[in-house]
């Protein structure tokens, strides 16, 4: 097992990889406890929760929208839930959220934690004390900063992760290697075998090193005002492709990052054999490197985006693989490159 702490503004989150769903009574307190779940891993795992109530949501981005909210408001009112309840989230990326969102909101906050059952939530969604809900589709625009007390990331529980799901995860850990870690890059393509066939060795290895990354991030930039944003990379096409097509988040991630690789090329910040490699990884874990859409339908939602502010976006881009930046773009500017 390995333990990484984020000491936030917000409070303090311990991220525990390699520890497993069986040992959770440890770590939360001994009542008024309350289940945020799916009915996937509900359907799975539910022999395994420690008896508390439990509230199972729809599988899906379709559940990070107000109404469904609102119905886990009103089950912890009807359900006695106090100040003093703590909200236990086991499940993939959507389920945190959610559960962080409502914990943070609830009686203006309450306390809780994460049991990480996806790739993608383990690496990203878990991490970092972001939690937020879809507004009429568009991602996370409603949301909080308030830490976990801790995240479970049980890699065990991938061996159940459908394989689309699981390439999903992939896309966010070959993200944190191109934005901050070009040794990891080397690891990504040296063990690219080793980890589709879900070795736990390999699993245990990239989780840990996307956690730190994404740790050291968020320690230095808690609220997304500096260095945070370069967790960005990817999600600024990303997010519109997802929201227009509605095709899982790794997909439109993997797409948006070769988008924003292909942007460095052109604006003369990445090289062109740096570009091909950063493609050549993608694809090789199964990830798309294009998805064809309407651009001007995907700009238009990209406005919508949180990352731009009045006329500008905030773009992530690539110097190299390994090294990523910021780029204020204007978004006529923007227009221009992309329509």
């Amino acid at each position: 097992m390995e333990h990484i702490v984020i000491e936030g503004k917000s409070g303090t989150s311990q991220i525990v990889v390699g520890e497993n769903l069986a040992n959770i009574r440890a770590y939360i307190p001994a009542q008024n406890v309350f289940i945020i779940t799916d009915k996937n891993v509900g359907s799975i795992y539910s022999q395994q929760f420690p008896p508390f109530p439990v509230f199972q949501v729809e599988a899906g981005e379709q559940s990070k929208e107000f109404p469904v909210i609102a119905g886990i408001w009103q089950w912890l009112l009807d359900n006695g839930a106090d100040r003093g309840s703590f909200i236990l989230a086991i499940g993939g990326g959507v389920v945190c959220d959610i559960a962080g969102f409502v914990a943070s909101t609830f009686m203006r906050g309450i306390p809780f934690g994460f049991v990480a059952t996806s790739l993608l939530a383990q690496v990203d969604a878990s991490v970092g004390g972001k939690n937020g809900i879809n507004l009429h589709g568009f991602k996370n625009i409603v949301g909080t900063f308030t830490q976990p007390r801790f995240v479970i990331c049980d890699t065990s529980m991938l061996s159940s992760l459908p394989e689309e799901e699981y390439r999903n995860g992939m896309a966010e850990i070959i993200k944190h290697a191109l934005i901050k870690n070009a040794q990891k890059i080397n690891y990504l393509i040296a063990n690219r075998h080793k980890l589709l066939q879900r070795d736990s060795e390999a699993i245990n290895h990239v989780v840990s090193l996307s956690v730190k990354i994404k740790a050291s991030v968020v320690q230095a930039d808690e609220h997304e005002k500096g260095e945070r944003r370069l967790l960005n990379f990817g999600h600024t096409w990303g997010h519109a492709l997802e929201a227009i097509l509605k095709i899982p988040h790794g997909q439109a991630v993997a797409a948006g990052m070769v988008f924003a690789a292909r942007l460095s090329v052109n604006l003369g910040y990445l090289a062109e054999n740096d570009f091909v490699t950063i493609k050549e990884i993608i694809a090789g874990y199964g990830l798309p490197v294009e998805i064809d859409a309407d651009k001007a339908l995907i700009f238009d939602a990209l406005l919508k985006d949180k990352k731009r502010e009045n006329q500008i976006i905030h773009y992530v881009l690539l110097e190299r693989a390994g090294k990523a930046f910021v780029k204020e773009i204007e978004v006529a500017q923007l227009k221009k490159m992309v329509l």
